[in-house]
């Protein structure tokens, strides 16, 4: 990975864009640090270490801690990411925006992208609502900041912070290096590695971690790595034969190639709907102020019925995901229309069904891999208080990100420099 950079450091245009992205990454660290007017942001860090372990705490890792201080940028790129889910589900659901995106080429992508900002749009004027009112509610307003015109300020502050970061994605991914929403929500979650870093040593220095748990901590986040680089290019090749045809005096065909299938084809998406919903019996708890034996048991992430649930959840988005993503019957179709088959099955039917059931497989291996990275954090924590100081129970989900985008990203800049070496040849 150091090499691909210093290869693609010592081409200027690539370094242009390298510089140009970092760039980005700088205004956005600088939109995180400026705090939006009439919040009392001291009384609202304090209000939300009481929620590190609810849906507002996933918020708060996703948003580069912006969130639990209400900066300008503290929705982050959530209105975006949930915006794009939404459209996307609808795109299966709704055959217009199917035949849009499937069939309307260049013109029907770019029409999807607007449907997708402006929904970005409504989806950030309603969480910067919500905010706004889990602000109030909880008296974290500044004296002055109790009036219908401070209200506007802060919603609109928040709905235009979201919409500027979805903008500056959107600058990176055309003039930059990888995903420009990708790259965001990296740099958000590695500005905080530094603080649990420091937090780390603080604790073992003051005798309140153990040396050797946090050396534990350290080696199970490299094996973690290690584990999420080997099945990323993890993928399950379908032979598929081309039937040799005549056109003309020309024979075209006859050429053997694969279908890939990757393993975990989702990516993170289901352990973060997974979290989401797993979490928000605690989320209730802490924001109604439920007290009880049973409130204290939902709310409770030490539990063997938390893990199960979790893991379960993980596995039921997984194979909804990977079913959103991949459609057997559309691939055979389309096998059947070039000519091709899949030894051993014929066209149609049998081939849609045995891809069907590699799809399957393969999905249950994707889902159990990922119940490993998301749930083990929170096992090691039930047994261990050393654990629980060094909050690693949403650390699972943190590397998975920070590894994929870091592959995604060296695999862009790789393309890149193969492009530019064979447009050099060609010219």
């Amino acid at each position: 990975m150091f090499k691909t950079f210093a290869n693609a450091w010592r081409i200027v245009e690539i370094r242009k864009k390298i510089l140009f992205t970092l760039f980005i990454i700088l205004l956005y660290r600088v939109g995180n640090a400026v705090p939006v007017p009439f919040v009392n942001v001291a009384y609202l860090q304090e209000y939300f270490r009481s929620l590190e372990n609810t849906v507002l705490g996933l918020y708060n890792v996703m948003s580069g801690g912006a969130f639990s201080q209400a900066t300008i940028f503290a929705l982050s790129i959530q209105p975006y990411i949930n915006s794009s889910i939404i459209i996307q589900l609808l795109c299966v659901a709704i055959p217009a925006l199917e035949r849009l995106s499937k069939e309307g080429g260049e013109e029907g992508r770019k029409k999807i992208a607007s449907i997708t900002r402006y929904a970005t749009v409504g989806i950030a004027l309603l969480q910067g609502f919500a905010y706004y009112m889990l602000i109030k509610t909880n008296n974290l307003l500044t004296a002055d900041g109790t009036g219908i015109w401070a209200a506007i300020v802060i919603i609109a502050t928040f709905c235009a912070g979201s919409a500027l970061i979805m903008w500056l994605g959107e600058q990176i991914t055309e003039f930059g290096i990888g995903n420009g929403i990708s790259i965001i929500l990296f740099a958000s979650i590695v500005s905080r590695f530094p603080s649990s870093i420091i937090a780390t040593i603080s604790g073992v220095s003051g005798g309140s971690v153990a040396w050797w748990a946090a050396a534990l901590t350290f080696l199970g986040a490299i094996a973690i790595i290690i584990l999420i680089v080997f099945v990323n290019d993890a993928e399950r090749r379908i032979p598929v034969q081309y039937s040799k045809r005549v056109v003309g005096r020309k024979m075209y065909g006859g050429q053997s190639t694969h279908l890939p299938m990757k393993v975990n084809m989702s990516g993170v998406m289901p352990i973060i709907f997974a979290q989401s919903i797993a979490t928000l019996p605690g989320t209730l708890v802490q924001l109604f102020g439920w007290n009880g034996s049973f409130a204290r048991y939902i709310s409770s992430q030490k539990t063997w019925t938390f893990v199960i649930v979790y893991a379960l959840l993980i596995v039921f988005f997984g194979y909804f995901y990977s079913t959103i993503q991949f459609n057997p019957i559309e691939i055979s179709n389309n096998l059947r229309k070039n000519g091709g088959f899949i030894p051993g099955y014929r066209p149609g039917k049998p081939t849609s069904e045995f891809i069907q059931k590699v799809l399957n497989k393969i999905t249950l291996f994707g889902s159990l891999y990922l119940c490993i990275i998301a749930a083990v954090p929170y096992i090691v924590s039930m047994y261990s208080n050393t654990a629980s100081n060094l909050g690693i129970s949403l650390g699972g989900t943190s590397i998975i990100i920070v590894v994929g985008v870091a592959l995604e990203t060296v695999q862009a800049l790789e393309s890149q420099m193969l492009m530019r070496h064979y447009k050099g040849f060609l010219e």
